[in-house]
């Protein structure tokens, strides 16, 4: 092959790279339109030094865009600066005020009104954008009047309104349900001006929401008729979105699901803001089903099920229905790329709210160290309650300080949720502080603390405040003299939750005379039908010993969940009416109004336990998987192993626990055939069972005190003392049994053998009164309960003081003859004092309801409701 010859002449030299171009306020345009705001200010902070320098001037044309990046990196420093250089150069006044209009919109979107509204009394012009650019200002910080204030003087200077000007004018009026007719108002000028004609459906869409905040969505459903919605190509989808969305977010999720089975049906196809608005919908009416029947249309469309919103809604969606394994298929199938923060979010508070709580931090660890996602406000307030309970996390008090580094201690959202953090650790005075910082506080944060007393078993503190919520209040919309809403101060008003965390302090003291109050606000504030408040006030009743109650509050609800019944079956079970526990769960199963689950059949076989019915609990637990779906898990096998070892069929409970898989999940198994032991009084199995307790729980006071008892029983006081012994070197303490009683509202408690009751000595004297009478009518005290080898006189000195006894002693004293007495206590009745009982309900006329920590005990002339069966 020939060689290449070499050219003659020389290759042309290299064209000369461009110089680079100065920066102008065209490149800060282009910067903010495409999101790179730090760039666009870094432009600017050049462009405003070379102005100085008189090489290149700063216009009025860079400073609007750049205020608006200012704003949306929330830097006020940024907006005070730009603001500055606008005034150095005389930028502000001009043949439009473009600058100050941006500036003010710029201040109120970085939480500075009082600067907006200083900029906008000294501007020198204003045009129809620096009244909307005031209105919405307003409107951002909750300043209605004002806001409508606005609007009079934007209409007196002649400005001609647009649809921005309506859409925030109806963002006011709907918040102003006083007064409904500025909404009516609002929308008959947008009639009469056209602003509901034509494809532009801002102002269409507003209007609907307006009449949804102020509850009136017939109203907006009239409006959604009276204009087809698919007329307008390109608005009419956000239309329907609009009026799905406001259906669900007004609690009227089935007529949500018709309007969007009616949009489907004209040929609207659904996009992603469609399902994100209709999913929730599936939730709160516990529709799995139909919520699969979505998750099916998304996975035909690759755009939709990419759609990171769609899938935020979906991962909530199953897992409000505990469905968290399916939550995570969905958040997997998202490519990690376009997982946005509200996907992250939803999968956190999924596990949170289920209890995963390993899982729900290891995913927070995750979406900032892998994933570059920053976590948000609402990231933390879902992830605090996990780090509270995770028994493996340590330095739960540290993430108070990372919550403060995020600058993010002053969000409401994240403040309660660290309150709930500290109350569930025991620091009520932490908790207490945090609450006291919040400004203004609403009936969340109330709430909040009011729960966290009742967790804390501080109920009395819970009442308090919510008799100070009612007497503080929040801030409201009264407007003060220069025109801005004020401090003005109206009750904050108990909800549904308030009550719901009430209820549970009630039924924990047995105190229903405090319950009764609830019921009856709950009532005149049209609280009772609501399906949550009302299983909480069947809970409440049941646990206070007044059944019937309890009954007729189930009756009356106009709808009653899974959580309704369950509650119902284990309250006639807790009280020992079997039949009616059984014949209550064959209606539930009847009625297929809900599903029977594992806490269902929980109840269910709880009820056959203590009433004996041992061929129908035997046969529920068989059936329940073939029948009902329901796997049988630990505490299923714990129920069954209860339901033989009660009926002193030992053999059989112990080749169940045999069968299960070995363990901490057979824990109640074991636990429940010790109880069986003592009862039956059988040592050698007795102390089969107490062994394996005390591997799987070596802390746990009840296991050792349980096998105390069967020794003693036996008369073996060798070993009692040997368990004793073991206690003590492990460090284990029993708990101190405890009483009380409620009278004309008060709670009054007693511990055994105590003196610090006003009335102690009253009451010891009494009871020692009773004791003789009982004495000279044939009662005999039963000391297989006290665990000591000592004197039989000392033993029966010792049960004559026992914390129910007391209690009962007291309520004699101080209720009027006839009247029911009615005692709770934290540990379970022992022999003598049940059996002191039944003699003393017989003696004095008076029926007696006794609550322990497994069940109710109804003494009547003599007898007990629970046959002696417990």
């Amino acid at each position: 092959m020939a060689a290449t010859p070499l050219p003659i002449t020389s290759p042309p030299p290299p064209p000369t790279p461009p110089l680079p171009q100065p920066p102008t306020a065209a490149t800060i345009r282009s910067l903010t339109a495409a999101g790179n705001h730090a760039a666009a200010l870094h432009v600017l902070s050049s462009l405003s030094a070379a102005s100085s320098s008189h090489s290149a001037p700063l216009d009025r044309f860079a400073l609007p865009p750049a205020a608006k990046s200012a704003a949306a990196l929330r830097s006020l420093t940024a907006v005070r600066s730009i603001h500055g250089a606008a005034l150095r150069h005389d930028l502000l006044d001009g043949p439009t005020p473009a600058v100050s209009n941006a500036l003010l919109t710029a201040y109120a979107r970085c939480g500075d009104l009082t600067a907006a509204l200083a900029l906008f009394d000294v501007m020198p012009s204003r045009d129809a954008v620096t009244f909307n650019s005031l209105i919405a200002a307003l409107c951002l910080f909750r300043r209605w009047l004002p806001a409508l204030d606005a609007l009079r003087d934007m209409l007196l200077e002649g400005h001609p309104l647009t649809s921005f000007t309506l859409v925030s004018v109806l963002l006011a009026c709907s918040h102003l349900a006083e007064d409904l007719r500025l909404g009516r108002e609002a929308h008959a000028f947008a009639l009469k001006n056209g602003f509901l004609d034509g494809d532009e459906r801002f102002a269409f869409n507003a209007l609907l929401s307006m009449y949804a905040r102020l509850g009136l969505v017939d109203d907006a459903r009239t409006l959604f008729g009276s204009i087809g919605p698919t007329d307008a190509p390109g608005g009419g989808i956000v239309t329907w979105n609009t009026m799905v969305s406001l259906l669900v977010q007004s609690g009227r999720c089935g007529e949500a699901i018709e309007v969007l089975y009616d949009m489907v049906a004209r040929g609207v196809r659904p996009d992603g803001v469609t399902f994100a608005s209709a999913l929730p919908a599936c939730s709160q009416l516990e529709m799995l089903s139909l919520g699969r029947e979505m998750h099916a249309y998304v996975l035909k469309d690759t755009d939709l099920a990419a759609n990171s919103f769609v899938a935020s809604a979906l991962v909530d969606m199953y897992a409000s229905h505990e469905r968290v394994g399916a939550a995570r298929r969905v958040f997997d199938m998202v490519p990690g790329g376009h997982r946005q923060l509200g996907l992250w979010n939803a999968m956190v508070c999924g596990y949170a709210q289920a209890g995963m709580d390993e899982d729900a931090l290891e995913l927070f660890a995750r979406m900032e160290a892998e994933a570059g996602v920053v976590p948000s406000e609402t990231t933390i307030a879902g992830v605090l309650p996990a780090c509270a309970r995770s028994e493996t996390f340590a330095g739960k008090e540290a993430v108070h300080g990372y919550v403060v580094k995020r600058g993010m201690a002053d969000n409401p959202f994240v403040q309660n949720a660290l309150m709930d953090l500290y109350a569930r650790l025991g620091d009520m005075d932490a908790a207490r502080w945090i609450f006291a910082t919040i400004e203004p506080r609403d009936v969340v944060s109330w709430n909040t603390l009011i729960t966290g007393c009742v967790v804390q078993g501080h109920i009395r503190d819970a009442f308090q405040l919510v008799r100070e919520m009612q007497q503080q209040g929040r801030f409201t919309d009264a407007t003060t003299e220069d025109g801005i809403a004020g401090a003005d101060e109206e009750p904050v008003v108990p909800n549904n939750i308030t009550l719901m965390t009430l209820l549970p302090g009630c039924a924990m003291l047995a105190a229903p005379a405090r319950g009764k109050e609830i019921h009856g606000y709950a009532v005149r504030h049209a609280l009772d039908s609501d399906v949550a408040v009302g299983s909480a006030l069947v809970d409440m009743y049941a646990k206070c010993g007044c059944l019937a109650l309890s009954r007729a509050v189930f009756d009356r609800l106009p709808r009653r969940n899974v959580i309704t019944w369950n509650v119902l079956i284990m309250a006639y079970g807790m009280h020992g009416l079997g039949d009616e526990a059984i014949a209550l769960f064959d209606r539930m199963v009847a009625s297929d109004e809900a599903k029977p689950n594992e806490v269902t059949f929980i109840a269910a076989l709880a009820a056959c336990s203590h009433s004996g019915m041992v061929d129908r609990g035997l046969e529920l637990f068989h059936s329940m998987k073939r029948n009902h779906g329901v796997e049988p898990t630990p505490d299923l096998h714990a129920c069954a192993v209860d339901i033989l070892g009660r009926a002193g069929r030992l053999d059989e409970a112990y080749n169940i626990i045999s069968s299960m898989e070995p363990g901490e999940q057979q824990v109640s198994a074991w636990s429940s055939f010790l109880g069986a032991c003592r009862l039956h009084r059988n040592v050698p199995l007795g102390e089969i069972a107490a062994e394996r307790l005390f591997e799987l729980e070596p802390d746990e006071a009840s296991h050792y005190v349980l096998l105390c008892n069967i020794y003693s029983a036996a008369g073996l006081w060798e070993k009692s003392s040997e368990v004793r012994n073991r206690m003590r070197q492990r460090g284990v303490s029993k708990e101190p049994g405890c009483s009380w009683i409620e009278l004309d509202g008060v709670i009054h408690m007693f511990m055994a053998g105590e003196s610090a009751h006003p009335e102690s000595t009253l009451v010891h004297a009494h009871m020692d009164a009773l004791w003789e009478r009982m004495r000279d009518q044939g009662y005999t005290p039963d000391t297989s309960s006290v665990l000591h080898d000592i004197e039989e006189g000392e033993k029966a000195a010792v049960l004559r003081y026992h914390s129910e006894k007391l209690a009962i002693a007291f309520g004699l004293l101080r209720t009027p003859p006839g009247a029911t007495i009615r005692v709770a206590k934290n540990l379970r009745v022992c022999n003598d004092c049940h059996e002191t009982a039944k003699f003393i309900s017989r003696m004095v006329g008076r029926d007696i309801v006794l609550r322990d920590v497994r069940r109710f005990h109804h003494f009547v002339d003599g007898a007990c409701s629970c046959g002696d069966y417990w």
